[in-house]
């Protein structure tokens, strides 16, 4: 998706140059959340200012929302019948086969040196232990600030005026944000909850969409208990049918929770902190990626998600009834995923012999 952005905003309608493009990348692989839905924000926001972003990032995320909207509502009706449960019983391994390849490809980027393994494999440990990955997150972070030694601070970004306009622009979102946090705390406390756990989950989300899944696991399934890993597994599933991020999610978890209501706030909040931090960037992150403090501490960061990954890899792994099929549906699912297959084409192709063979 990032690359098809690019292709539209930088080549076909030429809103905005090759390097301007490229430094839009690198301050959206340094913030939490969603990269492509933020790469798409900043697009709108070189080109038409805030306004232009907040257009972008609803324009992104509106027809996934819209899709998943749907199909929660289908699972809630249609999810006892028996041709459902085949099917989201052989989908179960798609997942598995999905989360072991975003583990393998946060691992391929971000394991670069020894100590990068060290901090994967002790963040799985503690979370197998039951310690919370967003104290895992942190303590990988002040782990890669005094562990890192050789990373010095990035090259410098030019900082031009319209910088200073963003800054002072960027608190209307906020004020946004604050009053739908008030307004919803005086309507429904439980609404208030789940928004304030999906915000929460979008802040700690370094490296793109997938690294919210241990954290929304951990929220939804762990602590709360408000659903089982096996339908948690089934709105990841549902997620990669839409046209959107995986973070849409949240999308599933807010109506299977709260109703049309809930899936409303729980998409707002998984994706507000992330639209805020990217306005704050332009100004703020283009000096924090020059500091030796902060790409350590992302470095670690970095590293922790590999071993989070790992484990919620391992953890859906038990919870799935295997035999020859199933083991053969993985193994091919790993096989496109690595070929770079459209995500969409292998879960419809899971799904095909999910019903017929499984």
């Amino acid at each position: 998706m990032v690359a098809y952005i690019g292709e539209l905003s930088v080549k076909k309608k030429k809103w905005l140059d090759p390097e301007t493009f490229k430094n839009g990348v690198a301050l959206c692989q340094s913030i939490p959340g969603a990269t492509a839905i933020q790469v798409a924000a900043y697009v709108g926001l070189k080109v038409r200012g805030i306004s232009g972003a907040a257009a972008t990032y609803i324009g992104f995320s509106l027809p996934a929302f819209l899709f998943m909207l749907v199909l929660s509502w289908s699972y809630m009706r249609l999810g006892n019948l028996p041709w459902v449960i085949s099917l989201f019983s052989g989908l179960q391994v798609i997942v598995v086969a999905m989360v072991a390849n975003a583990a393998y490809t946060f691992g391929r980027g971000a394991m670069k040196h020894y100590l990068d393994a060290v901090i994967a494999l002790l963040s799985a440990a503690a979370f197998w232990y039951g310690i919370s990955p967003f104290i895992v997150i942190l303590c990988a972070a002040l782990f890669g600030m005094i562990a890192f030694r050789t990373i010095r601070s990035g090259s410098p970004h030019d900082i031009d005026a319209a910088h200073k306009r963003f800054i002072k622009q960027f608190f209307v979102p906020i004020l946004i944000i604050a009053v739908f946090m008030i307004l919803i705390f005086t309507a429904n406390r439980g609404w208030f909850t789940l928004a304030l756990l999906m915000m929460k989950v979008d802040l700690f989300a370094f490296g793109g969409g997938f690294a919210s899944i241990p954290l929304m696991l951990q929220e939804v399934v762990n602590v709360r208990g408000w659903m089982d890993s096996k339908t948690f597994m089934d709105g990841i599933a549902l997620g990669q049918v839409t046209p959107g991020p995986i973070v849409i999610t949240a999308t599933f978890v807010g109506f299977l929770t709260n109703g049309l209501a809930g899936a409303i706030i729980a998409t707002i909040a998984m994706l507000s902190p992330s639209f805020v931090l990217l306005i704050l960037g332009e100004h703020i992150f283009s000096r924090l990626r020059r500091s030796t403090l902060f790409n350590r501490a992302t470095k670690g960061i970095l590293a922790s998600f590999v071993g989070l990954l790992l484990f919620v890899t391992i953890r859906f792994a038990v919870a799935v009834p295997w035999d020859t099929m199933r083991l053969v549906v993985i193994v091919a699912a790993i096989a496109a995923l690595l070929k770079k297959i459209d995500i969409l084409y292998i879960v419809l192709a899971g799904a095909l012999i999910s019903i017929f063979l499984l």
